[in-house]
């Protein structure tokens, strides 16, 4: 089984690349999601985000705000949110590689999560693929999918921006780097390239682990 990890910027459009790679046949993850469900009420991950930022950030129904978790978090607080959110969502993700292994063990991973690298979590996986785009592109997608005004959205982008690594930092570190600042058509192509790597990555990769 390959592991792949999947990282960009902010609204780079990552999780549209993702889904590339599913329809390709890819065993994809978004981590994003794992974090979601691990922050729910009664999780331990829930109670200790609770006790380190406070009940300021609960809806009325008790679950957590992600935006009011995230206006503290990224004023400065990041790592301190990433201690207590990493370690849970990497364990959750080697209990779902575990499973997809015992089903298909010749199947191919995406792991899709914005902080991979920052984390280092990356290193734990086989290849690694970065999805790029301009800075504006990034405000505009940002922009649409909050509902926010461009120039509210161009603060909140820059704001995460300035948590994270830089996007060279993360290229220079990749093994892939697919473009996402065209035309689907055109991350499509980038995608089957990529993906056609992979499974010759794969094949090598199996017959490295002994039988």
């Amino acid at each position: 089984m390959l592991k792949v990890g999947l990282t960009g910027g902010v609204a780079c459009g990552k999780s549209t690349v993702l889904a590339m790679f599913a329809a390709h046949g890819a065993q994809v993850l978004r981590a994003d999601e794992v974090a979601h469900l691990l922050m729910q009420p009664g999780k331990p991950v829930y109670k200790s985000i609770i006790q380190s930022f406070g009940t300021s950030i609960l809806d009325r129904d008790g679950s957590i705000s992600r935006p009011a978790l995230a206006q503290l978090a990224f004023a400065g607080r990041i790592e301190e949110l990433n201690a207590i959110v990493h370690p849970a969502v990497i364990a959750w993700q080697d209990e779902w590689m575990a499973e997809v292994f015992r089903r298909a063990p010749r199947a191919i991973t995406v792991v899709e999560a914005a902080l991979m690298v920052e984390a280092g979590s990356y290193k734990r996986l086989d290849k690694l693929i970065t999805v790029t785009c301009s800075l504006e592109q990034k405000i505009q997608r940002f922009a649409v999918r909050s509902g926010l005004p461009e120039d509210v959205a161009r603060r909140e982008v820059e704001l995460r921006m300035a948590a994270q690594f830089s996007e060279e930092e993360k290229v220079a570190l990749s093994d892939y780097v697919i473009d996402n600042s065209g035309t689907i058509r055109h991350s499509e192509e980038q995608v089957n390239q990529v993906w056609n790597a992979l499974c010759k990555d794969e094949e090598g990769h199996a017959r490295q682990i002994p039988t």
